[in-house]
């Protein structure tokens, strides 16, 4: 027996979810999940904090569209999804090329001495620092939060989530999209492809012209602070050329090495040597020696080759949607592409600038 409805949704991480509590008010929705539960992947492995300045000028608009629905999540969430946190950034002598482009552009920045920068972060080795800057107002997200709010808010108006539901055929059939999965077969009109890393495969599947979505790993690690060391209050902190950061978290510290190595769609995990390399280059900035690791993970970042986001309708294929590539901003600008989304697919005018939206087509990768 086949299900119907007037969207389908590949994927129930932070961007599927995302889009159904948009669309579910006024249209019926199946999101198709191939987890047991939504978030397994990028979603639920995310460093979790909203940083104005990160990315791209299209993914820096984005951003700023987000933040309002992160500071009052109406429908998602009866408090804010944000908690103070701050994102300093530094650089050593031969980064100082990559710390003037990061803050070319910049809103809010505040530049720091050597001495301030370690006043912030006691760890940090002054004679490292050639320069220093912060955003102040960057945040924590409270990811589950958000992915939970969006799933109960769409599910309030009516979504229905199937987990355990991977595509194993899809198929164009007269005024709709088939997609055939071991919880049964599915069909709409339209079918949105926010398959985080897997989102080339489902295009693949629906003989749809692919983007080039490159997945690359990011791993992470949590290390014990210095002990009787507080670190709760302390800023992220990330080296300019991005060879490394760390964020307090829940007491310890996680430090990621950066890393962005290109691999296939899977359940990733670190690779040790990445890891240990990272690590070192930590400790090179800093007072303390990591002497124990507590535990280690990856997830994946899904970029195209612009390393901007693909969102709207595909320029091959009649009622095909991409809601894919998001990198690793992908939590943070879910909020601006979740209304994007609605907008595109119900005919509505955006509220993010033409140029962005222009940005996201793509007709740009045709």
């Amino acid at each position: 027996m086949t299900e119907t409805s007037d969207f389908l949704v590949i994927g129930g991480g932070i961007a599927g979810a995302g889009a159904a509590a948009r669309l579910a008010p006024d249209a019926s929705v199946t999101v198709l999940e191939m987890e047991d539960a939504l978030g397994r992947h990028s979603t639920g492995r995310s460093a979790a904090i909203y940083i104005r300045n990160y990315g791209n000028w299209t993914l820096r608009a984005l951003n700023i569209a987000s933040e309002p629905v992160l500071e009052t999540p109406e429908g998602i969430s009866d408090q804010s999804l944000l908690s103070p946190r701050g994102e300093m950034l530094i650089a050593a002598e031969d980064e100082l090329e990559a710390f003037d482009t990061y803050l070319k552009g910049a809103e809010g920045m505040e530049i720091l001495s050597a001495d301030e920068a370690v006043a912030l972060f006691p760890l940090l080795r002054k004679d490292c620092i050639a320069a220093a800057a912060i955003e102040r107002d960057a945040r924590d997200i409270d990811v589950d939060r958000f992915l939970q709010g969006c799933a109960r808010l769409a599910r309030r108006h009516g979504a229905r989530f199937v987990t355990e539901a991977p595509a194993r055929k899809i198929s164009r059939v007269p005024g709709s999209w088939r997609v055939e999965t071991p919880k049964g077969t599915f069909e709409a009109p339209v079918l949105i492809n926010a398959a985080g890393a897997w989102a080339d495969q489902i295009a693949g599947l629906a003989a749809v012209g692919k983007v080039g979505l490159v997945p690359m790993r990011r791993s992470a690690a949590i290390v014990p602070p210095p002990e009787g060391v507080d670190v709760t209050g302390w800023p992220l902190v990330a080296s300019a050329s991005e060879s490394w950061y760390v964020k307090p978290d829940a007491g310890k510290l996680m430090v990621s090495p950066a890393d962005e190595d290109p691999v296939e769609p899977h359940d990733v995990w670190a690779d040790d040597m990445v890891l240990a390399e990272g690590l070192h280059r930590f400790e090179q900035a800093v007072t303390m020696p990591v002497t124990r690791v507590e535990r280690n993970w990856a997830g994946l970042r899904s970029f195209v080759a612009d390393r901007t986001p693909v969102v709207g309708f595909a320029p091959d294929a009649e009622g095909f949607f991409w809601l894919a590539g998001q990198g690793g901003y992908g939590v943070q600008t879910a909020p601006a592409l979740s209304r994007l989304t609605a907008d595109l697919c119900f005919s509505r005018p955006s509220e993010l600038a033409a140029d962005v939206v222009l940005a996201l087509n793509p007709a740009r990768l045709a």
